[in-house]
């Protein structure tokens, strides 16, 4: 995520407000909704880095929140 677009971004936004800004290529990691509210997750692999890959969450179409993780790595073990 190149850091300019990620500064744009603000709570509240709408979804379309930030696949405008960080493009179309996201995953929907998350979907449920119940009778007051809709939540739906979607997230972005931050290229080149394969391992590294940002979250954000939004809640009845508004953007609640947003974070970074991390994949974990794991290394083949030998007997």
């Amino acid at each position: 995520m190149r850091k300019s677009k990620m500064e744009q971004l603000e709570l509240g936004m709408s979804k379309v407000q930030v696949v405008t800004i960080l493009g179309p290529s996201y995953s929907i990691s998350q979907k449920e909704a119940s009778d007051k509210d809709t939540i739906e997750v979607i997230s972005y692999r931050n290229i080149p880095f394969d391992d590294e890959f940002y979250l954000f969450r939004f809640k009845n179409n508004k953007l609640e929140k947003w974070h970074r993780e991390f994949q974990p790595i794991y290394k083949e073990v030998k007997p």
